[in-house]
């Protein structure tokens, strides 16, 4: 762990000691040149800074996938856990310790096949979670199989014809989904509308949803190649309360005012593919939070290994 973050640890509250966005980096990215995972990581590492967050008040949450190695990276408690459950595990550690600052990372086939129904369930409790869904369209670290977001005709090895189905769209489902409280769509070439993203996303109580475009430089590195190369095929959505990063107008012409408590227009604007759209689809902070209705009782260390020995007890031989 760096010095700057092991002596922050052994200050008081009130001390004016700031952290910069390197003193989150634990280890190095072990991911492929050029993945879109680098500006994730990066982007989340700008967002601790600016918030000041401590190492030891947050924790990540993933499951399975190249992605999902992100709690390795930064100084912070981190669960990696198994394919598709990130969210049942951060929305238990959210119950359990409310104080955390919680964040869950996933890839595609990690959240929308597997996960799929933790995926909306998580949605429709609507738990204070940030939630990165870094979708490059295909199964990386298993070596290219077919995702649910892959394009119809996507070639693989699951896939050596073509895959026959339409994709998944991760936006329609969770706007689909009763209680969604924030979902925004961003994009890993777009570094300055990425770190907006998350900073709205962070700011919102509720269940964040921030599906973040990218590209897998092994298996899908041309899957937005023509939206990389003429930002005219791209619309922001502006407002007030939405996502806006300073000088983006000047690269991207299309922008669109989009009020994001207009979950019919949100609906519609998901839909349309004549344009890759960035931005904040949807946010309602009016809907209940679930660490609010469904807290836990807090249980000393002591009672907890009192019950997990009386658990083990039951499986003496």
């Amino acid at each position: 762990m760096n010095s700057n973050v092991i002596s922050l640890l052994n200050l008081e509250n009130d001390n004016p000691q700031c952290l910069a966005a390197e003193d989150y980096q634990k280890d190095e990215g072990k991911w492929c040149a050029g993945c879109g995972d680098f500006g994730a990581l990066n982007a989340v590492k700008r967002l601790l800074a600016k918030e000041q967050l401590k190492p030891e008040k947050m924790a990540f949450v993933s499951g399975i996938g190249c992605s999902s190695r992100f709690p390795h990276y930064v100084n912070a408690y981190g669960f990696h856990g198994i394919h598709g459950r990130a969210l049942p595990i951060a929305t238990g550690l959210k119950l359990a310790r409310p104080e955390l600052d919680v964040f869950v990372v996933m890839g595609d086939g990690d959240c929308t096949s597997i996960g799929a129904g933790h995926w909306i369930h998580a949605t429709r409790y609507n738990a204070n979670l940030t939630v990165l869904l870094l979708d490059n369209n295909i199964y990386g670290l298993t070596k290219n199989q077919t995702s649910p977001t892959s394009p119809q005709g996507t070639i693989s090895n699951t896939s050596p014809s073509g895959s026959v189905l339409p994709p998944l769209d991760p936006l329609q489902a969770t706007l689909g989904v009763s209680n969604a409280s924030f979902v925004a769509q961003t994009a890993d070439w777009v570094p300055a509308h990425l770190y907006a993203t998350l900073q709205a996303a962070y700011e919102h109580r509720g269940f964040s949803f921030v599906r973040i475009l990218q590209r897998c430089p092994k298996f899908t590195p041309d899957v937005f190649t023509e939206q990389v190369k003429n930002p005219d095929l791209t619309e922001l959505l502006v407002h007030e309360n939405g996502v806006n990063a300073p000088g983006l107008d000047k690269l991207f012409k299309a922008s669109r005012e989009h009020d994001p408590t207009d979950i019919d227009e949100a609906r519609a604007l998901a839909q349309r593919t004549d344009l890759l759209r960035l931005g904040m689809f949807f946010r309602d902070e009016s809907f209940p939070v679930y660490d609010d209705i469904r807290t836990v009782s807090p249980v000393s260390a002591q009672e907890k290994i009192r019950k997990l020995e009386k658990e083990f007890d039951r499986y003496a031989v």
